[in-house]
C-alpha cells in the first residue's frame, strides 16, 4: 500500500510537470472561407473538354491548376462549421434552437469547426477557440494563410464567410 501511494504521488508530480500546460492566448488576424469556387479557386468544367463536363470541378489557380477539385481539406477531411450541441451555453442564448437540436440526433453533440492555418507553426489537430465562431480544429492550410498570426475559418455559406470578414481578435490555443 505504501508503494502504491508513493507511485500515485510520483505520477501526479510527473503529470504536473509534463502534461498540465496552460492555454495560450494570441492576437490573430482571422478571416473566413467557404467551399465555393471563389473562396477555394475551382471552376466547373475543364477547357480540355471544352467546358462540356460541367459536373466536374477543377482547380483554376496555383501549382495544381487543371487538376480535379475534391473539396477535402489538406488533412483529408470534409470541412464543416462548429456545432455547439444540445447541452451548451448556445442553447441558453438561442432557446429557439432547442426543438431542432432535440429532433435531429446529429445536433445533440458538439462538433468543432474546420480552421485553416500555417502548418509550419500549428500541427493538424490543434484545437483553438475563436470568439464569435467557437471551437475549431486545424484541418486545412491555405495559400494565403502564412505566419503564426493568421487563421481562416470555414463556413457553410459564402454570405456567412463574407459577413465574418477580417477580424483581429484574441484566440485561445489548447496545447
Amino acid at each position: 500500500m505504501k508503494h502504491f501511494i508513493i507511485f500515485i504521488l510520483l505520477a501526479g508530480l510527473i503529470a504536473g510537470i509534463n502534461g498540465c500546460s496552460h492555454k495560450i492566448v494570441k492576437k490573430m488576424e482571422v478571416t473566413a472561407y467557404c467551399g465555393c469556387g471563389e473562396c477555394c479557386c475551382w471552376e466547373r468544367g475543364s477547357w480540355k473538354y471544352l467546358k462540356l463536363d460541367f459536373w466536374n470541378k477543377y482547380i483554376n489557380k496555383g501549382k495544381n491548376e487543371g487538376r480535379p477539385y475534391s473539396g477535402l481539406t489538406a488533412s483529408g477531411t470534409k470541412p464543416h462549421e462548429p456545432n455547439p450541441g444540445l447541452f451548451s451555453f448556445d442553447s441558453l442564448k438561442k432557446p429557439w434552437m432547442i426543438p431542432f437540436r432535440i429532433i435531429f440526433p446529429w445536433l445533440w453533440f458538439s462538433r468543432d469547426g474546420t480552421i485553416a492555418a500555417d502548418t509550419r507553426y500549428y500541427k493538424f489537430g490543434t484545437r483553438l477557440y475563436v470568439p464569435g465562431y467557437g471551437y475549431g480544429i486545424i484541418e486545412d492550410r491555405g495559400s494565403a494563410i502564412k505566419g503564426p498570426t493568421r487563421l481562416d475559418l470555414y463556413y457553410n455559406s459564402h454570405s456567412a464567410a463574407r459577413k465574418w470578414g477580417r477580424q483581429h481578435i484574441s484566440v485561445t490555443i489548447d496545447p
